[in-house]
Protein backbone atom coordinates (compact mmCIF):
# COMPACT_ATOMS: atom_id res chain seq x y z
CA UNK A 1 0.00 0.00 0.00
CA UNK A 2 1.12 3.53 -0.73
CA UNK A 3 0.49 5.47 2.49
CA UNK A 4 -1.55 8.66 2.53
CA UNK A 5 1.53 10.83 2.99
CA UNK A 6 3.13 9.45 -0.20
CA UNK A 7 0.09 9.56 -2.48
CA UNK A 8 0.40 11.66 -5.62
CA UNK A 9 -2.98 13.34 -6.02
CA UNK A 10 -4.64 15.86 -8.29
CA UNK A 11 -6.54 18.63 -6.53
CA UNK A 12 -9.79 19.68 -8.13
CA UNK A 13 -8.83 23.27 -7.29
CA UNK A 14 -5.64 23.07 -9.37
CA UNK A 15 -5.33 24.36 -12.88
CA UNK A 16 -4.39 21.58 -15.33
CA UNK A 17 -1.13 23.35 -16.16
CA UNK A 18 -0.20 23.00 -12.48
CA UNK A 19 -0.62 19.23 -12.14
CA UNK A 20 0.19 18.12 -15.69
CA UNK A 21 4.01 18.25 -15.30
CA UNK A 22 3.86 16.06 -12.19
CA UNK A 23 1.66 13.51 -13.94
CA UNK A 24 3.92 13.44 -16.99
CA UNK A 25 7.06 12.96 -14.89
CA UNK A 26 5.53 10.37 -12.57
CA UNK A 27 5.95 6.62 -13.05
CA UNK A 28 2.31 6.14 -12.05
CA UNK A 29 -0.61 5.79 -14.45
CA UNK A 30 -3.54 6.46 -12.09
CA UNK A 31 -4.08 9.46 -9.83
CA UNK A 32 -6.75 10.10 -7.18
CA UNK A 33 -8.55 13.39 -7.69
CA UNK A 34 -9.40 15.04 -4.39
CA UNK A 35 -11.65 17.85 -3.24
CA UNK A 36 -10.94 19.73 -0.04
CA UNK A 37 -8.64 17.06 1.43
CA UNK A 38 -7.26 13.58 0.84
CA UNK A 39 -10.32 12.23 2.65
CA UNK A 40 -12.46 13.61 -0.17
CA UNK A 41 -11.56 11.44 -3.17
CA UNK A 42 -13.96 12.32 -5.98
CA UNK A 43 -12.52 10.29 -8.83
CA UNK A 44 -9.52 8.64 -10.46
CA UNK A 45 -7.67 10.18 -13.38
CA UNK A 46 -5.86 7.90 -15.82
CA UNK A 47 -2.85 9.39 -17.58
CA UNK A 48 -3.84 7.65 -20.83
CA UNK A 49 -7.24 9.41 -20.73
CA UNK A 50 -5.61 12.77 -20.13
CA UNK A 51 -3.15 12.59 -23.02
CA UNK A 52 -5.66 13.10 -25.89
CA UNK A 53 -7.03 16.20 -24.17
CA UNK A 54 -3.54 17.62 -23.78
CA UNK A 55 -2.66 16.90 -27.41
CA UNK A 56 -5.85 18.62 -28.60
CA UNK A 57 -5.44 21.65 -26.33
CA UNK A 58 -8.71 20.68 -24.70
CA UNK A 59 -7.38 20.44 -21.16
CA UNK A 60 -9.97 22.00 -18.86
CA UNK A 61 -11.93 20.77 -15.89
CA UNK A 62 -15.18 20.41 -17.79
CA UNK A 63 -13.52 17.86 -20.06
CA UNK A 64 -11.48 16.28 -17.26
CA UNK A 65 -14.61 15.59 -15.22
CA UNK A 66 -16.01 13.69 -18.20
CA UNK A 67 -13.10 11.24 -18.18
CA UNK A 68 -12.80 10.72 -14.43
CA UNK A 69 -13.26 7.11 -13.32
CA UNK A 70 -15.29 6.45 -10.16
CA UNK A 71 -13.09 5.67 -7.15
CA UNK A 72 -13.12 2.26 -5.49
CA UNK A 73 -12.89 2.19 -1.70
CA UNK A 74 -11.76 -0.79 0.38
CA UNK A 75 -11.29 -1.19 4.15
CA UNK A 76 -7.84 -1.71 5.62
CA UNK A 77 -9.01 -5.09 6.89
CA UNK A 78 -9.73 -6.58 3.45
CA UNK A 79 -7.68 -9.68 2.71
CA UNK A 80 -5.32 -9.60 -0.23
CA UNK A 81 -6.81 -12.61 -2.01
CA UNK A 82 -10.29 -11.03 -1.77
CA UNK A 83 -8.97 -7.73 -3.08
CA UNK A 84 -7.18 -9.42 -5.97
CA UNK A 85 -10.40 -11.22 -6.91
CA UNK A 86 -12.32 -7.93 -6.88
CA UNK A 87 -9.67 -6.19 -8.96
CA UNK A 88 -9.92 -8.90 -11.61
CA UNK A 89 -13.71 -9.11 -11.59
CA UNK A 90 -14.15 -5.34 -11.86
CA UNK A 91 -11.19 -4.82 -14.19
CA UNK A 92 -10.02 -2.17 -11.78
CA UNK A 93 -6.36 -1.72 -10.88
CA UNK A 94 -6.45 0.76 -7.99
CA UNK A 95 -8.44 1.27 -4.81
CA UNK A 96 -8.47 3.86 -2.04
CA UNK A 97 -7.85 2.25 1.35
CA UNK A 98 -9.98 3.72 4.13
CA UNK A 99 -9.46 3.42 7.87
CA UNK A 100 -12.05 2.61 10.52
CA UNK A 101 -13.18 6.25 10.63
CA UNK A 102 -13.71 6.51 6.88
CA UNK A 103 -10.57 8.55 6.29
CA UNK A 104 -8.07 7.84 3.54
CA UNK A 105 -5.26 5.59 4.78
CA UNK A 106 -3.59 5.26 1.39
CA UNK A 107 -4.05 3.58 -1.94
CA UNK A 108 -3.32 0.11 -3.25
CA UNK A 109 -2.87 -1.21 -6.79
CA UNK A 110 -3.15 -4.67 -8.28
CA UNK A 111 0.63 -4.60 -8.67
CA UNK A 112 1.02 -4.00 -4.91
CA UNK A 113 -1.26 -6.95 -4.15
CA UNK A 114 0.55 -9.33 -6.47
CA UNK A 115 3.97 -8.28 -5.21
CA UNK A 116 2.80 -8.90 -1.65
CA UNK A 117 1.37 -12.31 -2.52
CA UNK A 118 4.45 -13.40 -4.43
CA UNK A 119 6.68 -12.05 -1.67
CA UNK A 120 4.78 -14.02 0.94
CA UNK A 121 5.06 -17.19 -1.10
CA UNK A 122 8.80 -16.83 -1.58
CA UNK A 123 9.54 -15.74 1.99
CA UNK A 124 7.39 -18.31 3.75
CA UNK A 125 7.95 -21.35 1.59
CA UNK A 126 11.31 -20.77 -0.10
CA UNK A 127 10.99 -23.07 -3.08
CA UNK A 128 13.92 -25.44 -3.52
CA UNK A 129 14.86 -27.19 -6.76
CA UNK A 130 12.79 -30.28 -5.98
CA UNK A 131 9.65 -28.42 -4.93
CA UNK A 132 7.21 -27.23 -7.56
CA UNK A 133 3.91 -26.76 -5.72
CA UNK A 134 3.25 -25.13 -2.35
CA UNK A 135 -0.10 -24.89 -0.60
CA UNK A 136 -1.02 -21.65 1.15
CA UNK A 137 -3.38 -21.25 4.06
CA UNK A 138 -6.06 -19.42 2.09
CA UNK A 139 -6.90 -22.22 -0.34
CA UNK A 140 -4.50 -21.09 -3.05
CA UNK A 141 -1.39 -22.82 -4.35
CA UNK A 142 1.88 -21.41 -5.60
CA UNK A 143 2.97 -23.40 -8.63
CA UNK A 144 6.19 -23.06 -10.59
CA UNK A 145 5.49 -22.74 -14.30
CA UNK A 146 8.12 -25.43 -14.98
CA UNK A 147 6.12 -28.01 -13.01
CA UNK A 148 5.79 -31.16 -15.17
CA UNK A 149 2.17 -31.71 -16.18
CA UNK A 150 2.16 -35.26 -14.81
CA UNK A 151 3.27 -33.95 -11.40
CA UNK A 152 0.59 -31.25 -11.59
CA UNK A 153 -2.08 -33.81 -12.45
CA UNK A 154 -1.03 -36.04 -9.58
CA UNK A 155 -1.12 -33.19 -7.06
CA UNK A 156 -4.43 -31.67 -8.14
CA UNK A 157 -6.04 -34.94 -9.26
CA UNK A 158 -6.64 -33.48 -12.71
CA UNK A 159 -6.28 -34.84 -16.22
CA UNK A 160 -4.47 -32.09 -18.08
CA UNK A 161 -3.27 -33.01 -21.58
CA UNK A 162 0.41 -34.04 -21.55
CA UNK A 163 0.82 -34.70 -25.28
CA UNK A 164 1.54 -31.20 -26.55
CA UNK A 165 3.35 -29.64 -23.57
CA UNK A 166 5.68 -30.88 -20.86
CA UNK A 167 5.03 -28.18 -18.25
CA UNK A 168 1.95 -26.54 -16.76
CA UNK A 169 3.35 -23.16 -17.81
CA UNK A 170 3.28 -24.22 -21.45
CA UNK A 171 -0.31 -25.37 -21.15
CA UNK A 172 -1.36 -22.12 -19.45
CA UNK A 173 0.38 -20.14 -22.18
CA UNK A 174 -1.60 -22.03 -24.81
CA UNK A 175 -4.88 -21.25 -23.02
CA UNK A 176 -4.07 -17.54 -22.92
CA UNK A 177 -3.05 -17.44 -26.57
CA UNK A 178 -0.53 -14.71 -25.78
CA UNK A 179 2.26 -14.08 -23.29
CA UNK A 180 0.26 -12.92 -20.25
CA UNK A 181 1.26 -10.24 -17.81
CA UNK A 182 1.19 -10.50 -14.05
CA UNK A 183 -2.36 -10.47 -12.73
CA UNK A 184 -4.01 -11.97 -15.80
CA UNK A 185 -6.26 -14.97 -15.16
CA UNK A 186 -7.51 -17.93 -17.14
CA UNK A 187 -9.76 -20.83 -16.12
CA UNK A 188 -9.72 -24.38 -17.45
CA UNK A 189 -9.79 -27.91 -16.10
CA UNK A 190 -11.75 -26.81 -13.04
CA UNK A 191 -8.94 -24.51 -11.89
CA UNK A 192 -8.21 -20.80 -12.01
CA UNK A 193 -4.67 -19.79 -12.97
CA UNK A 194 -3.37 -16.31 -12.12
CA UNK A 195 0.01 -15.12 -13.36
CA UNK A 196 1.95 -14.29 -10.20
CA UNK A 197 5.35 -13.74 -11.77
CA UNK A 198 6.36 -13.34 -15.42
CA UNK A 199 8.61 -11.27 -17.61
CA UNK A 200 8.43 -10.37 -21.28
CA UNK A 201 9.60 -13.83 -22.34
CA UNK A 202 8.33 -16.46 -19.93
CA UNK A 203 5.82 -17.30 -17.19
CA UNK A 204 7.62 -18.10 -13.94
CA UNK A 205 5.09 -18.52 -11.14
CA UNK A 206 1.36 -19.25 -11.03
CA UNK A 207 -1.25 -18.87 -8.35
CA UNK A 208 -3.77 -21.69 -8.66
CA UNK A 209 -7.19 -21.97 -7.03
CA UNK A 210 -10.05 -24.36 -7.59
CA UNK A 211 -12.82 -22.79 -9.67
CA UNK A 212 -16.06 -22.02 -7.88
CA UNK A 213 -18.73 -24.48 -8.99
Amino acid sequence: MIPRSQMITVKASQEPKEFLPEIMSSAHSRFPVIGESQDDVIGVLLAKDLLPLALNNDLNWNRIREILRPPTFVPESKRLNQLLKEFKENRNHMAIVVDEYGGTAGLITIEDVLEQIVGEIEDEHDFDEETHIKARGDGTFAVKAVTPIDDFNEFFETDMDEEEFDTIGGLVLKEFGHLPRRGETVEFGGLQFTIANADNRVIRLLQVTRSES
